[in-house]
Order: structure tokens, then sequence, then C-alpha cells
């Protein structure tokens, strides 16, 4: 082989190298009303990787997010593929109209972005953005994410401390604006794989009603978080 095409050969890897290891600056707002986001996860990993994907059963470990805000799992399914991962920048839960600031440095391979987090109050909502390819080009890129439904639990909307895997009920309200004594908004899920979250039914009974969940102050449409991705 002769020595021009070595080195053409060089030149080449060199740039492909440069342009896809990426310095990556984060923000990311929750849009509610009145929802909480539970700790969020940030990961740029390979393309053949994901988090969740729609209208495909939960992983055990999106579903303990899901349901719980456990991300752990999520972490350790994460760290075992060489993502690279920003855990929980809000240093806990992201009150309505909060933003967070975050860097992500990515190697090489890590070419897609995820990010997901449990919606609070709800039984297995949670916010989502599945396999974003990264921008190559410098420049700032802004999405909007929308809500999704785990499909692994009832969305009975009854708070009751609830967020076991499997355990029904919802974790709890951090505005503490949540009623008691909820009959149950549904007794079955018609679709188990993730979906749209179809927002939440909720009511305005404090004592009683189909829901433990204020609908003047939880009830939300997608999108339900803005996220700014700067690429340098």
């Amino acid at each position: 082989m002769n020595k021009k095409l070595l080195l053409a050969m060089a030149v080449t890897a060199v740039s492909i190298g440069n342009a896809s290891a990426q310095d990556l600056n984060i923000t990311f707002t929750n849009l509610t009303h009145g929802n909480h986001f539970t700790p969020l996860i940030f990961s740029a990993h390979a393309s053949d990787q994901h988090i969740f994907e729609i209208n495909t059963s939960a992983s055990a470990s999106l579903q303990a997010m899901a349901e719980g805000g456990d991300i752990s799992g999520l972490v350790s399914d994460l760290t075992a593929v060489t993502a690279d991962i920003n855990a929980n920048p809000a240093d806990g839960l992201m009150a309505p109209g909060q933003s967070v600031s975050l860097e992500l440095s990515t190697q090489e391979i890590n070419t897609h972005l995820s990010v997901a987090a449990m919606i609070l109050p709800t039984n297995d909502g949670f916010v989502g953005l599945d396999s974003l390819a990264i921008p190559v080009e410098a420049g700032t890129y802004t999405y909007y994410l929308n809500g999704y439904d785990a499909g692994t639990e009832v969305n009975d909307e009854i708070v009751n401390g609830g967020g076991a895997p499997g355990a029904p009920g919802i974790p709890g309200d951090p505005l503490g604006q949540s009623g008691t004594g909820a009959s149950g908004v549904a007794n079955t899920e018609n679709n188990t794989n993730i979906h749209i979250h179809r927002g939440v039914i909720g009511d305005t009974d404090a004592t009683g009603g189909i829901s433990d969940i204020d609908s003047r102050v939880h009830r939300w449409l997608n999108p339900v978080a803005r996220l700014v991705v700067e690429v340098k």
C-alpha cells in the first residue's frame, strides 16, 4: 500500500474520531404546571442501545424508575454498555418550571442521547427521550419531550405511598395538594407496552371521588419538558 493512501486513511480516521467525541452543554426544563420529576438520568450511548423503546415492554429497570423514581437499575444497565452518564443533576426532585444545566462528555462510540425521569404524581408515567442522534455540527438544538406510560401499572390515580415495582398506587404528591379516599380511575391497563401517556384524569374531591389527583393542579398535556443541547 502506497504512502499517500496510508496518509489519507490516517487523516480520515482522525476526522471521524473528532466528529464523534463531543462535549455537550444541556439545559432541561420542567414545563408542567403542577408535576415534579424524580431524579433524572441523561446518557450518551451507542446507536443500538436504549433506555426505553415505545411499543415495547418496559425493562425491570425502566419499571422501577417509572413507578418509584429509582434510576439505579438504569445506571447499572448503562454502565455495563460503557455509556456516558450524568445521573441526578438536579440533586433530587425537579419542581414545575425548574431548569437544570449539566455537562455530558461523550466517547466516540456514544453517538445517541437518552433521558428519563418519573412524573409525580402518576402511577407509572415518565418523561423520556429515546436514543436521539446527537448532532455532529456545533450549535444549539432544542427538543420538546413527551410524557410516556410504562404500561406496567394500572393508572388508578390513588396516592397511597406505593412505588415499589408491582405495587399499585402513587408514591406521593410533592406539592401536597393531592386528596385521599379515591375509589380509583381504572382497574385495568389496556396497553401494557410503553406508550404516550394519556395524562391524568383527576377530580376536585379532596376526600373521595375517583382520583386522589387534583385536576386543577396536576393535569398536563404533552410536551412536558424542554431539552436544549449545545454541541461544542
